[in-house]
């Protein structure tokens, strides 16, 4: 595959956004396309409006914000914003026809050597890839909201994706900045989610049975678990919490988390349950329903991941400084 200069986000929704904004500040040209051209020149509004926050975070990457917009346009004609794009990032619903849909459309209209990547977070690429002209192009590309402050990127690739593919996708998302994860086959809900499911759940037990508050629950992971996990991940929690390292620290404690764990092996019903109207009121009590609805407190929580993204980009400068010497 050729290198990648030319981007096309499809869909003008809040990650298309992020994906543009990504796009052209690593100095592609992007085009994003969306069916309703009012949405595309809303769009672009908030896409100045995001490489606008990554300047005054100092995030750009030495450029203006005027160098880095003038390389996104938009467009409502599919044919013409795909045109010779290098990859296409998909972000429409997480509707399984629609995505199928979509790429099929895609499929005709663009040049043999593009990528086509998909957003969604669940569906895996095999169910909308398949009988396609393309298919070894195709691979899910998905990011964690919000992607321009959140870097990791689950790489999910079908069965009949290539090689070629795969690694030119995880190197295009390393060139952006972010921070790519392969997954070697597909499995429900990928990685990220699978994880903060097992998470999300130990915690609505916890809810569920009287243990623990919601509000307690949450302070457990943000003033604890959270902040070594803002750095490490849980392999290296482990190899760093023994003498010896993970075989030491399983030999230690292997026993006890396994016999806890036998105690989580019971998914509990969330839909429609008292736990449910319980959390939302704990939820509540912190986060009005105004803030809630304004969007305020999704705000506030941006604000808190571009401080950290700056934090860490910053200590990645110092470390990288002392490792030079």
């Amino acid at each position: 595959m050729a290198s990648i200069n030319k981007a096309c986000v499809i869909g003008s929704g809040l990650i298309g956004r992020c994906w543009a904004a990504l796009f052209a500040r690593a100095g592609l040209e992007v085009r994003l396309f969306d069916i309703d051209e009012a949405q595309v020149t809303t769009a672009l509004d908030a896409i100045r409006d995001i490489i606008a926050e990554l300047h005054d975070n100092d995030l750009l990457r030495d450029q203006t914000v005027d160098e880095v917009l003038q390389r996104v346009s938009g467009s409502s004609n599919l044919g013409d914003a795909v045109g010779d794009a290098d990859y296409v990032q998909e972000c429409v619903p997480e509707v399984l026809d629609i995505k199928r849909k979509v790429f099929e459309q895609l499929d005709e209209v663009v040049k043999d050597s593009c990528i086509l990547a998909s957003s969604t977070s669940c569906i895996a690429p095999s169910k909308f890839t398949h009988d396609l002209k393309h298919s070894a192009n195709c691979i899910v590309a998905h990011p964690v909201n919000p992607p321009h402050y959140i870097p990791v990127v689950e790489v999910v690739p079908a069965p009949w994706t290539s090689e070629l593919t795969i690694e030119t996708t995880r190197a295009f998302q390393l060139r952006l900045g972010q921070a790519p994860v392969v997954l070697r086959k597909e499995v429900n809900g990928f990685i990220i989610n699978r994880l903060q499911y097992a998470l999300l759940m130990e915690a609505w037990r916890l809810v569920e049975d009287g243990v623990a508050t919601p509000q307690d629950v949450d302070t457990a992971v943000s003033q604890g678990l959270g902040l070594r996990w803002s750095f490490m991940g849980p392999f290296e929690t482990i190899d760093l919490n023994a003498p010896g390292g993970v075989v030491d620290y399983c030999n230690r404690y292997g026993d006890t988390i396994s016999a806890v764990c036998r105690e989580q092996e019971d998914t509990r019903a969330m839909k429609g349950t008292a736990t449910a109207a319980t959390v939302h009121a704990a939820m509540r009590q912190d986060v009005p329903e105004d803030q809630l609805k304004s969007g305020a407190r999704r705000a506030w929580r941006d604000r808190r991941l571009a401080a950290l993204a700056v934090h860490k980009h910053k200590q990645a400068q110092v470390e990288q400084a002392v490792d030079d010497k």
